[in-house]
Formats: structure tokens, sequence, C-alpha cells
């Protein structure tokens, strides 16, 4: 294969993966050239490209789907290249060879190898033939007891969309027909089938490279057992798996990962993928044809650029020198905009703040005990309904193992977010547990430690919280002249706070702002989820009196800060507020976690309550399927709706036994965040 020559990259992707590729892009002196949809038109993967195409609509299928799009915004911009990255058309061969037919230069594999792994299912007859390992194909209408549990699998496509585990015959076909579906929406193919689902095992992966010219590289595995949903959450290399069994296990992957590549013909980045059980023998799940999200652990251990080296295997270049292999241990855990306690349920709005301490490099190497940041988003993005809620992906990268989870830990639970639930808390407790720490966690580590067991008491103790907040309200109340009647009475006659600690004593033993006329405690309300928090305070001859708590000692107070003597020792917060419709929020961030507030108002508006038993949409979607009627009798978590958003249905449950008194939607029906979907009626009081 001759070398081609390349002056303008096309990423036919969003996000944060086109950033990372762009990135590349730039320290190689190629243009860059990005597509954008209406909902991404002010994203920062758009501001960065040399230059940008637009796709009118926002809908996958409308835009990041249509190859005949991107094509003629890549041949109207100049670009002479197109890389996929990862989801949308990536695995896509008939979008390969529109490519190729464009008379552009494809940075991926040879189409022909992409639509040879792009049927899961004959993808395992090759392996199988080729000598890796495989587990036996089901046909979902074949599927008898004795193979329970079974896994539903979508045959095109990845990243746990369409996939369910079955646990029982009768819950078979509603699994296959809602696999099939999110499978058709997300990749365009609704066949499904099925394997026997492995109740325990560990994901483990080999990233393998191979060029024009016969070199096939296998850089090394990586494990992503903790996923939830069937979508990885945290990722590293090398895979504590492999090191703690030892022996052969590593050279026997590497081996099927390569002979995995050369049963194809492959060319380019790839990832074979094997699921494996605690002994160490394996099987082969699928082949990802294209660039991993998780390929920045590797890229640490090996110190490759890979989406360089992609480049280079496009232009038809040679590897070179000696298969890389792994140094230190680096570790990756992705941030999404979700809240896992609330059955993983994706979030929608705008990233207020976006803050993460202690990176050393962002889209690159981080160096040793360094901090990496792959991220789609800054202060200011909005997050909406069309398109996968990952934020970003925070690398350690460490001599040790360790090390590097006790980095990451730390740059998580000190990092600024703001706007948006995320998992934050969730990462954190992960790469703290015992289980994770002495490498033996599997795949079934979320099911075993449920999200609202794991992080029972992370973050920022809530009432505690809730008195630094009450303090920057009272602060920023009194920055703006706004501050209640009675609070400004009480200052000027010597009672009120300071914004920070006075000078001196005026007398010996009294502090400034005391008087000896008894004052009342001044009161601000939180809610911290669905618990309500009441701050009590006052300012008396010791100082700050806090109602119900002791050792607390005012050093400083404004608007976006407090300091606190907390039984001696010193404690500084940062306090951000935003807006999220009428209600008001703020965040109370420390370096030992952050909690959410909301101000609860004095009064509430009547028209602001929903009826007892109302079950509302918690994010904007599409109703894809309604399973009652008005009068049903239902029991408690039994489904009653389920809404399609960001590539994936999620089902809204019953509360409580009860029937089915208002079901207001219908199936296509697009519905806002806070609809009303249906209303239960428990028969309580």
């Amino acid at each position: 294969m001759s070398e081609v020559s390349m002056t303008s990259v096309l990423v036919a992707n969003r996000g944060e993966i086109a950033r990372r590729i762009f990135a590349t892009c730039r320290r190689r002196g190629l243009d860059t050239v990005a597509v954008f949809s209406d909902a991404d038109a002010d994203s920062p993967y758009v501001r960065e490209a040399d230059a940008a195409v637009r796709l009118p609509g926002a809908a996958p299928a409308e835009t990041y789907l249509r190859g005949d799009l991107i094509i003629a915004a890549a041949k109207r911009a100049g670009a002479d290249a197109v890389h996929p990255g990862y989801g949308f058309l990536s695995e896509q061969a008939d979008f390969a060879r529109a490519v190729q037919a464009a008379g552009l230069v494809w940075i991926g594999p040879d189409p022909a190898a992409i639509a040879a792994m792009g049927s899961k299912v004959a993808a395992k007859a090759r392996m199988a033939a080729a000598g890796v390992p495989v587990l036996a194909d089901l046909d979902p209408s074949a599927v008898t007891g004795a193979d329970l549990p079974v896994l539903v699998k979508a045959s095109a496509g990845g990243g746990g969309r369409g996939m369910r585990v079955v646990r029982s015959l009768a819950a078979l076909p509603d699994a296959v027909a809602s696999a099939s579906r999110e499978a058709a929406a997300a990749f365009g193919d609704p066949t499904v089938f099925c394997e026997r689902y492995v109740e325990s095992g560990h994901h483990v992966e080999v990233q393998i490279l191979a060029d024009a010219h016969g070199t096939v590289w296998a850089l090394g595995e990586r494990e992503c057992s903790l996923q939830r949903r069937h979508q990885k959450v945290i990722e590293e290399a090398p895979a504590p798996l492999v090191e703690r069994i030892g022996g052969d296990l590593r050279a026997r992957l590497l081996a099927a990962g390569r002979a995995a590549a050369a049963a194809v013909g492959y060319l380019g980045a790839g990832t074979v993928e094997f699921l494996a059980d605690s002994a160490g023998e394996f099987w082969f799940l699928e082949m990802n044809t294209r660039l991993q999200v998780e390929h920045p652990v590797t890229e640490c251990v090996t110190g490759v650029d890979l989406v360089g080296l992609q480049l280079d295997v496009a232009a038809g270049r040679a590897l070179t020198g000696a298969e890389p292999t792994m140094t230190g241990h680096a570790i990756e855990a992705r941030l999404y905009a979700e809240s896992p306690a609330d059955d993983w349920r994706p979030q929608t709005g705008t990233v207020v703040t976006f803050d993460i301490p202690h990176v050393t490099a962002r889209f690159a190497d981080p160096g040793p005990d360094g901090i990496r940041l792959d991220s789609g988003v800054e202060d200011g993005s909005v997050v909406g309904t069309h398109y996968d809620a990952m934020l970003a992906k925070v690398v350690a990268y460490a001599p040790s193992r360790e090390a590097a989870a006790r980095q990451l830990a730390a740059a998580l639970r000190r990092a600024r977010i703001h706007g948006l639930t995320t998992n934050r808390d969730l990462l954190v407790a992960s790469l703290r547990h015992p289980e994770f720490l002495a490498g033996t966690a599997d795949t079934g580590f979320y099911a075993a430690h449920p999200p609202v067991a794991l992080t029972a008491g992370a973050g920022l103790e809530p009432a505690l919280g809730a008195l630094v907040a009450a303090l920057a309200d009272a602060a920023a109340d009194r920055a703006a002249g706004s501050e209640p009647a009675d609070a400004a009475a009480d200052r000027a006659a010597g009672s009120g706070p300071a914004d920070t600690a006075p000078p001196g004593p005026l007398l010996p033993g009294v502090r400034s702002g005391f008087r000896n006329i008894p004052v009342g405690y001044r009161s601000r309300s939180y809610a911290a989820g669905a618990d309500e928090i009441e701050v009590r305070y006052r300012f008396g001859r010791t100082g700050l009196e806090v109602d119900g708590m002791t050792g607390i000692d005012l050093v400083e107070a404004t608007a976006g800060q407090v300091v606190l003597d907390v039984d001696g020792v010193r404690r500084r917060w940062r306090v951000g507020r935003f807006t999220t419709g009428d209600e008001h929020r703020l965040v109370v961030d420390g370096p030992h976690g952050s909690v959410e507030l909301r101000r609860v108002p004095r009064f509430t508006d009547p028209a602001a309550q929903v009826p007892a038993g109302a079950l509302v949409a918690q994010l904007p979607g599409t109703v894809v399927r309604v399973q009652v009627r008005v009068g049903d009798a239902v029991v408690a978590g039994q489904a009653l709706v389920w809404l399609e958003a960001m590539k994936m249905e999620h089902a809204v449950h019953a509360p409580a036994d009860g029937t089915v008194t208002d079901l207001p939607v219908l199936v296509g029906q697009q519905v806002a965040q806070g609809t009303l979907l249906a209303v239960v009626d428990s028969g309580g009081d």
C-alpha cells in the first residue's frame, strides 16, 4: 500500500471524541472539520474546529447517522479524510465504502472487516473457526428454562444498547421486543440474539493495532468489569484479573486478540472483547472495529497516541519498532450526567460549573502521577436528550494501581460540578471500595452493591452543608442590601455577623456583634433531596450559635466562601448558585465532597403542586410504550410507561399498589421534563 497524503480531517462525530481527535490532528499540523446538529451548535468541539458544517435537525437519524450529509460536508469544507470516532456510523461498512468511493481517506479498518465483525452472530462463528473461545448463540425463539439466565444482545453496535438480562421465560418476549427497538433506534438494525449470561464474569479486552504491511500489535489488555446497564463505568489497564491470576493468561489473551484481527485481515485500531471467569477461562464477546471510549488508559500505560497511529495506518505507513508493552497503571472513570440512585436515570440541563482539579493534561499523556481529562463539556454546556449523557473521562496514571485509584478518587471528590446530577459520588465510592481495591470486582459489582447503599454518607453532611449555605446566603443578602429587616435591625444594634472575622474584641472577652439582650434565632430552610433542613443560628457572647450543633465557630463568610472552625479544625467551603426553573439551588463544595441544596421558599404556590401518586417525566423524551389503562389495578414497582431518551428506554414504575386514575399520554408523544405521565391512587388519605 502506497502512502497517501492528508491535510484536513473531518470527524464524523461530536463531543468528547471529536475534541480528542482534533487534539492529535493539531499536533500533526492537520486542519480539522466538525459537523454539528442544531443541538450541538454551541458545543466546545464546534468552536475548536478550523471549520464546521451544520447538519440540520437534532435527532441522530437526521444528523450524525446521515452518511450522505457527512460526506457532502467533507467535500464542502475541503477535507480529504474522515475519522468516524466511536458510535454513530463508526462501525457501518456501507458508510466506510461511501467515504472511500467519494475519494476520501477512511481512517478506520477495511469495510470488509467491519462487515465481517458487524454482525455479532457471524463474528462469533468466524472466531470459533479461528480457534478463539466463544459462547454459543441461542435463538430467542428456542430458549428453554434450562438456558436461563440469558442475555439478549443487539447484533449490531454496542455500548450496552439493545441488551437485556432475562431470568424467566415469561419476561423473554418483552425483553426481545424492547432490545430490538433500542437497537433499531441506536444502530438502524433491530436484529437481536441470545447467549448464556455469565453472572459474575470479568470484562477483559485487548487493544489491537494492525497496518497494511502485515504487522499486528496487541497493546496489552484492559479490564472494564464495573458496568451499569452493560455500559462501562470504570476501566483500567493492566487488568487486575490478569495481574492476580498471572501465569500465561496475558499471553493467551493477547494471542487470541491477534488471531481475531488476523482472521478478518484487520487494519487500524480495534478492540477484541472477552468475558473471563475468576479462574482465567475466557470467551470472545465481540470485536469493536473502531477506537474505544476507554482508549486513554492504554495510551497512558504504553506511551502511544492511538489516534496518531490510526492516522499513520490510514496513510499507509508501517508500524515500526517493538510491540509496545505496559508500564504503570491507569484507571479511567466515566463521568455521566445521571442519577445512579434513580435507576441510573440520565439528567438534562446546563452545566453551570465544570472544574476538575489536579489535571495535568487534556486529551494527552498526563505524565507520571498525572490526571488526564477528556471532556466534551465546559461551563455553560447544555446536556440534552438526543445523545449520550457522558460529560467527561477522568484518567489517573501512576506507578501502582493503588496510587492511581487514590489519585483519581481525590480528583473526583474535589471536583466542582454544578447544574446537573452526576455519578461523581458513585465513582468515588467505587474507587475506594475494598472489593475494587482488591482487584476482585466483577460485572455483578453494582448488583451486589446498589448505588444507594454504596454512596450512603458520601459527600458533605447535608446539615453542615445547609449551615454553610445559610451563612453564605446571609452574606450575599448583606452585600446586595437585601437582608431581612429583622437581621438588619439586629446588625445595626450590634448582633449581626460580620463578613469576616473581627480584627479583635471591643472589650476583653466580648466579641464584635455581641449584645446582652437575648436575640432569637434566624432561620433558613433548604432541601437535600427529599429531606428538608431548617438552619437556626444567631450570634451571642461566644460567637456563632447554631441550634442543634456545637463546636462551630465562624471565621469568614462571603457569598462564595465560608470558613468555619469545626471542633477546633479549620475548614473551608466554596458555594455556587444556579436556578432550575423556579428553584434556587446551591452547591457547597469542600475537600471532602459536596452537597447540592434547594432553597425552600416560605410559601408554596398551590399551582406548582402535583397530585398524590403522580408520576412525572424525569427528563424530556418520547413515549414509546404504555402498558396500562385508566382503572387498571397495579402493584408497586410495576412498569407503566416507557420513555425513549438519550438512545435508551427508561421505564416509569408505580410507586405503590393502587389504581391508575389518570393516564394523559399516548405512544409517540413528545414530553418535556416534569410532564405528568400517570397518577396511581393508592387509596390512602
